[in-house]
Order: structure tokens, then C-alpha cells, then sequence
């Protein structure tokens, strides 16, 4: 069974990806193939619509056609295509995909070029099916490429950089097909000519892209697409986070196509502009997600930092609700052009507000796209892509007819923003309810960005994969919330059952998992059910954390170890079990708000130290389990202190 083979050292940022070879040739590969489907689709759209005959295709239901035909093959062939990129080695499906663009687009320009309407439209509706054909085998391999060759520091920026480029890609594609098909006399010719040429580049591109191995080469196809659809979807579904995060990348599509599909409408009929306006809408909120896609990577720290999703859902709702606000304030007005719109202040807001809102939405979608892709299996990785690109067609269709039915049952168009905006509110809270990492994330990551400037060292140390305990010192009531913001996987800690009391901070260490431990002087039962607990955690190839002081430190000073994680480590070895120990110091957080610094305590005065105060945590390399006497790790963290 292969695995992901160990990564290259990371690069600096995102952008220094595009200068590597594991990274460049595939990004602009699949840069040409999205911008090369929209430069197809919209020439066409526009050609049916301005320049032949009612009779061919009713432009009222061009694009409505048009976008159908395209989303079809997702829901036949996602299943195979998902199988075709484990069985076989990623670089040969992509090869393979992009000769076979080629051909399509050799069809296609026949199409374009020939005299007949009567032969013309019924060739491009079936090249449009082939694109859409052509996407699908597409999809798989693309998202289940990059964990292959990036480090889990590189996966958040990689996938930003691929969903920055998809979307420039498209508004690119869509603003290309405009032109070239309004050419006087050459329209036709020109854009067969750039379907071809940007095909003939993407192949060129793929040949750079370095061969890696097959994923599962023993695979065995099953051709049938409604069994292997449904072996998919059970497939996801046996991981409780992978699949909800499918289905929250798929609500982001619901989300988004119905914003995108009404930007004509909301163009004419709301702001009373002509179709530059309508493709203003269009550049703003590509340039939105693209900004919202790179900023991921700068604001995880270059982890996967799933606590950036709330955010942007957080951000989704907030500016839907706005935008529909300056949208009914809008006073009625003349049919105006893209200058005297540019010109009313008004306008400015909604622009603000559709940059803000795509910006959320690229803030919510590359850190679950890279989580599904970190959580998966490497040998199903595609499959689960697969089942997400089935949802999200699903998912597309669905945002078609309920803003259809919406329409036709006389509400506007800024209502039926209003309304996804507040069904995204309720979506958002049901998939971090029922996932709480989601939202511990992001309770982390504010506490660690807004509070604090929360600076750590050594996070290397930390495990990517298997069990290990987690040892810090304890000096405040956040210590566990810091912990979870510097580690890139979930962390169980063992807590003293008091602080399930305080409130808040004992509803968040109940929805993290937390194991309460009281003295077993106290409450035997209680002592016992925690190590039991804990023990578990580490069969599970979890991480733990342990506070083995026992308590926060009420002078500042590292108090001594107790034995705890002896008992635990031994456990841990009588099941057979190689722990490593990963000793840990939390710096410069004594006297902060959250300490128990006398004589007011914790949790009083919450300026004393000053607004955004600077703190840090230092992490040591791993400690064999056998060598994690309390004394040894003590000894480990007090060096760690000094180091600060």
C-alpha cells in the first residue's frame, strides 16, 4: 500500500512554489484548463445569444443549457474518475486528460468555423459535455496531487495558490471568450484558435510535471456509476470530519453559485447597469476569493488551520446580510454604463460588500479542502475528492432550483441573497456543532492572534502522525487553548476537574474532549476512568496533553512533576505501545489576564499587562518514552524556559 512519500524541504511561502517543479508545471496545467473551459463556455454562451438564430437555442435558456450539459459528467463520472487517479500514477491521468482536451477542442473548432448553425450547435453543446467530461477526470487527480508532493507546512499555501489561480483562470477565460467572439468577421475563427492553443500548452505544461507513484495500482475499477457513486459517499462517510467538511465545501458551492448566477439579473434589474457592470461583479468577486484563497496561508502560520472556516463563514454571512441592506437602499435610476455606476458612492458598497464576501468564502474553503485532503487516506484520497465533486454538483443543481423557485415565487434578488446569507448562518452553526474542532479552531486561533501575539519555536517537534504526550508547564487558564493553536492535529488533554466549572472555558474543554482527573484521595472513580481515558487516546494514535505540574502555578515559578505521565507512559508501554514525549514551555504568559497572579487572581484587570501582549511557546525535540522520567521532564522543560 503506498503512502505519501516525505515532502522536499518547504518552501518559504506560497509563491516560491511557482518557481519548484513539483508545483509550477501543475498549477499552470491546471491555470490553462479552467481558463481554456470558460473561454469555450462563454464565446459560445455569447454566440447563441447575440448571433445565431432563436431557433437553434433560445438564448433565455443558452447558458441554463449550457451549465447543465457541463455539471452532467460530475455526476456520472466523478465515481470513476476518482478511481482511475489511485490506480493509476497522477502525472499519466493528467497527461492523458489534457490529450485529451486537445482533441475536444479540435472538434470545437470545427464547430466554431463551420457555416451551419444546424451543425454548429449541436457539435459545441457535445464539446461542452466533453469539457464537462473533461473537468471531471480532471478534478480528482488535482486535489489529491498536491499532498503528494507538499509538506503539511505547504498545504494550506498550495491549495491557495491553486483555488487564487482557478478563479484568475476563469475571469480571465470569461473575459477572453467576450472579446474574441465580438471580433467583427474573425470571432469564430479566434476563439477556435485560442481554445486549441491554450489545450496545446496545457499538454506542453503537463509534460514538465514529475512522475509519481501510483496511490492503491492494485485497485480494481468498478465501472458502474451508481454503485462506486454510493461506495464513494459510504467511503467519505466513514470519516465523521472528513465527510461534514464535504459537505461544508459543497454548501460554499451552493453559496456561491447562487450569487454568481444572478449577477446579470442583480446587474440589470437592481443597479440598473449594463453587462460591463455585470462583468465588474464578475472581476470583484473573483478578486475577492483569489485575495481571501492567499491570505489562508498568512493567517494559519502555514499549518491547516481549520479555525480560519468560521471566520469565513463568520464573514459569508455578515456581508450577504450587508449586501442585501445597500442593495434595498438603492434608489430606482436610469440605465447607466460602468463609468456613471463607478461614480455613485452607493455602488462602492456593494462592491465592498461582494469583495468582503468572497474574500470570507476563500477564507472557508482552502482550509477544508486541505483538511480533507491531510485527513484522507492517501490511497483513497481521489475517490474522497471524487464524492465531494459529486456533492457539489448536487449541491449546484439544488442552488439552481431553490433560487429558481425563489424567483418565480416573486421574491428579488437581493431577498434571495438575504435568505442564502442567513442559510448560511444555520449551516455553519450545525457543521461546527456537530464538528467542534471547527470552532475550538477558531477559538484557538483568535486567542492567539487578537489577545495574544502568540509566537512559537520548534513546532517541527510536534508528531505529524501517530501517538505521542504532550508535557508544559501550567501557567495560566488558556495554557490548553494556546497549545491547540501551536499544534497542527487535535490535542486531548488531561485537566484538573475544577476548571469545568469556569465558565466558558469549562463548555470549550468539554466540547475539545477534554478528561477531567481529580486526586484520587478525592474521588477514586474519577482518578482511575481518567488514566483509562487518556490510555485510549493513545491507542488511537492520538495526541495527548498533560499539565503534570497538576495545577496552575500561583508565583510563576515551574512546579515539580508528578507522576502522572509516568503511570501513563507505562501503560502505554504494557499495551505495546512506543510513546514518544514532547516536552513543551509556555513563556512570558505569567501575569497575563488569565494567570493567577496575587493579589487580584485570574481573570481581573484584563489590560495589566497591556492590549496584545507578546507570548511564546518553546517545543524541545521528542523524548523516548522509557526516558520520560517526571524528574527528566522537568529538567527538559525548565531548559526550555531559559531558552526563551
Amino acid at each position: 500500500m503506498t503512502t505519501d512519500a516525505p515532502a522536499p524541504a518547504a518552501a518559504p511561502n506560497q509563491f516560491a512554489l511557482l518557481g519548484q517543479r513539483r508545483f509550477a508545471p501543475f498549477f499552470w496545467t491546471q491555470f490553462a484548463g479552467a481558463a481554456n473551459d470558460n473561454l469555450f463556455k462563454f464565446a459560445f454562451t455569447v454566440m447563441v445569444t447575440y448571433q445565431l438564430g432563436v431557433a437553434w437555442l433560445p438564448p433565455a435558456m443558452a447558458g441554463l443549457v449550457i451549465g447543465a450539459l457541463f455539471i452532467l459528467p460530475f455526476l456520472l463520472f466523478s465515481a470513476t474518475s476518482g478511481q482511475l487517479a489511485d490506480k493509476l500514477p497522477k502525472t499519466q491521468v493528467i497527461r492523458g486528460v489534457k490529450n485529451l482536451e486537445i482533441a475536444i477542442m479540435a472538434v470545437a473548432a470545427f464547430g466554431f468555423l463551420s457555416p451551419s448553425p444546424a451543425v454548429q450547435v449541436p457539435v459545441l453543446l457535445g464539446c461542452t459535455f466533453l469539457m464537462g467530461l473533461h473537468s471531471t477526470l480532471f478534478g480528482p487527480v488535482k486535489f489529491a496531487y498536491l499532498p503528494q508532493v507538499l509538506g503539511e507546512r505547504e498545504l494550506t499555501g498550495g491549495n491557495g495558490m491553486v483555488e487564487m489561480g482557478t478563479f484568475v483562470a476563469i475571469l480571465l477565460g470569461n473575459v477572453a471568450g467576450g472579446l474574441l467572439i465580438a471580433l467583427p468577421g474573425a470571432g469564430r475563427a479566434s476563439v477556435a484558435a485560442a481554445c486549441l492553443a491554450i489545450a496545446v500548452a496545457g499538454r506542453l505544461s503537463a509534460q514538465a510535471i514529475p512522475r509519481l507513484p501510483a496511490t492503491d495500482p492494485g485497485l480494481r475499477i468498478n465501472w458502474n456509476p451508481v454503485s462506486e457513486t454510493w461506495r464513494n459517499l459510504r467511503l467519505a462517510h466513514g470519516n465523521a470530519v472528513v465527510f461534514r467538511s464535504l459537505l461544508g465545501i459543497s454548501w460554499m458551492w451552493f453559496f456561491g453559485a447562487v450569487f454568481l448566477s444572478q449577477f446579470p439579473s442583480l446587474a440589470k434589474e437592481v443597479l440598473h447597469g449594463d453587462e460591463r457592470v455585470a462583468s465588474l461583479l464578475l472581476v470583484v468577486f473573483s478578486i475577492g476569493i483569489a485575495a481571501g484563497s492567499l491570505l489562508c496561508e498568512v493567517l494559519s502560520r502555514r499549518h491547516v488551520e481549520i479555525g480560519l472556516v468560521p471566520l469565513g463563514a463568520l464573514g459569508m454571512s455578515v456581508f450577504g446580510v450587508d449586501l442585501y441592506v445597500a442593495l434595498r437602499g438603492l434608489p430606482d435610476a436610469a440605465a447607466m454604463g460602468l463609468a456613471e455606476f463607478l461614480a455613485r458612492p452607493a455602488h462602492w458598497r456593494v462592491m465592498a460588500d461582494l469583495a468582503l464576501l468572497a474574500l470570507s468564502a476563500g477564507l472557508y474553503s482552502v482550509p477544508m479542502y486541505a483538511l480533507i485532503q491531510l485527513r484522507s487516506p492517501a490511497t483513497h484520497r481521489a475517490r474522497v475528492i471524487a464524492a465531494n465533486n459529486i456533492l457539489n454538483a448536487l449541491f449546484m443543481i439544488a442552488s439552481s432550483l431553490i433560487a429558481g423557485a425563489l424567483l418565480g415565487a416573486g421574491f428579488t434578488v437581493p431577498q434571495v441573497f438575504l435568505f442564502t446569507a442567513l442559510a448560511n448562518a444555520v449551516v455553519g452553526l450545525y457543521i461546527f456543532l456537530l464538528v467542534p474542532e471547527y470552532l475550538l479552531r477558531f477559538v484557538a486561533w483568535g486567542l492567539s492572534h487578537l489577545v495574544y501575539r502568540f509566537h512559537v519555536r520548534g513546532d517541527e517537534h510536534i508528531p505529524r502522525a501517530g501517538p505521542a504526550v504532550l508535557v508544559c508547564n501550567h501557567v495560566s487558564f488558556v495554557d490548553a487553548i494556546l497549545l491547540m493553536a501551536a499544534s497542527p492535529r487535535p490535542i486531548r488533554f488531561v485537566m484538573d476537574h475544577r476548571i469545568f466549572r469556569v465558565p466558558v472555558l469549562g463548555w470549550l474543554f468539554r466540547l475539545a474532549g477534554a478528561i477531567p482527573i481529580a486526586p484520587r484521595q478525592e474521588d477514586p472513580a474519577a482518578y482511575a476512568a481518567a488514566f483509562e481515558a487518556a490510555g485510549q487516546v493513545l491507542r488511537e494514535g492520538d495526541l495527548l496533553g498533560i499539565f503534570p505540574e497538576g495545577g496552575i502555578t500561583r508565583d510563576g515559578q515551574l512546579q515539580p512533576f508528578k507522576g502522572g505521565v509516568a503511570k501513563i507512559l507505562a501503560q502505554a508501554g504494557a499495551d505495546g505501545l512506543q510513546v514518544p514525549v514532547v516536552p513543551m514551555a509556555l513563556t512570558n504568559l505569567w501575569g497575563s489576564y488569565f494567570s493567577r497572579i496575587e493579589p487580584a487572581g485570574a481573570m481581573a484587570r484584563p489590560f495589566r499587562r497591556g492590549a496584545w501582549s507578546r507570548v511564546g511557546l518553546e517545543i524541545g525535540p521528542a523524548v523516548a518514552g522509557a526516558d520520560a522520567a517526571p524528574q527528566a521532564l522537568q529538567e527538559r522543560v525548565a531548559a526550555l524556559l531559559r531558552r526563551d
